[in-house]
């Protein structure tokens, strides 16, 4: 069965592209660079190689290419020219496609040379920063437009938690800065997404942190395991889709009642989950952060 997206809509190529469907009109009424297949009912879709040359198009045109001279190009011009720009230096939006087209194609070939690229010119943590986190928004994003499937965002996800695993590993055997503080690290009931997570793990170990990962859907009443082991625990957790946001509020509640009230543990709370459910003022000892690197610079 083959299960490599084919067909898209125009809406589709705006959502993977950026590229206004508006605008996708008028370069191929104006310039022909596109050419649609039609419906029944004179509906525009498009193939994986109208996708891959407009996200070329779309690369070469925010390197300051105009669209006009572009359309002088054939297909194989287009492809080399791109080529061209990203190995003299800017390869972040071409490496953000590729990306793209990997999942779209379940092509780990092209994630793993596109991922090897990108460490030939930058860190493991700022490809993370730079492209790993953006990514992951933007396939949420089309994964809620219907614009890919589930399966395309595990395909993307796994080979992004690989990296990292690989990186914790490289480090993991470190001995941890001397009298330094425990962080544990676990995800609420219900929430499985650790990229994040595992990223922030990846960060504490780096900076000699002694680090317990307890990783997902781990509940509040657990965690009073670690408080008869460790004194001054740092909890770090992440919210992505779980606890609902009416649950929130009682979540941490419980959290705070359960496992921080009347220690000297604190809580470190980061996630998506908290821009739909704002909680009210925290105690002291809880803090919310709305980015990975804003939480790992406090640390």
């Amino acid at each position: 069965m083959n299960t490599i997206k084919t067909s898209f809509s125009i809406k589709d190529l705006e959502n993977l592209s950026g590229i206004k469907a508006h605008t996708i009109r008028i370069w191929e009424k104006r310039y022909n660079l596109l050419v649609p297949e039609r419906t029944d009912t004179n509906i525009r879709t498009y193939n994986l190689r109208s996708l891959q040359k407009l996200m070329n198009i779309s690369f070469l045109n925010s390197n300051g290419y105009k669209v006009s001279r572009i359309a002088a190009l054939n297909e194989f011009q287009i492809a080399k020219k791109v080529k061209e720009i990203s190995y003299l230096g800017n390869t972040e939006t071409h490496a953000f496609n590729a990306f793209k087209l990997a999942m779209l194609n379940f092509d780990q070939l092209l994630f793993y040379n596109t991922y090897n690229r990108l460490l030939e010119e930058k860190s493991f943590r700022e490809v993370f920063y730079d492209l790993f986190i953006p990514i992951i928004q933007d396939i949420g994003l089309l994964w809620q437009t219907l614009t890919i499937t589930p399966s395309h965002e595990h395909f993307l996800s796994v080979h992004i938690r690989q990296k990292v695993l690989i990186h914790i590993e490289r480090i993991q055997s470190a001995n941890p800065k001397p009298n330094t503080k425990t962080f544990v690290l676990f995800l609420p009931h219900n929430e499985i997404h650790d990229i994040g997570l595992l990223f922030i793990n990846y960060e504490l170990l780096s900076r000699g942190y002694h680090t317990i990962y307890l990783g997902e859907s781990v509940p509040i009443e657990d965690l009073n395991l670690l408080n008869n082991l460790h004194e001054d625990i740092t909890f770090v957790t992440y919210f992505t889709i779980k606890p609902d946001p009416s649950e929130v509020e009682n979540y941490l509640k419980k959290l705070y009642g359960e496992v921080i009230k009347n220690t000297n543990n604190s809580v470190r709370l980061i996630g998506t989950r908290f821009i739909d459910s704002k909680p009210k003022k925290l105690p002291k000892q809880m803090k919310l952060y709305d980015s990975i690197k804003k939480l790992v610079k406090d640390l």
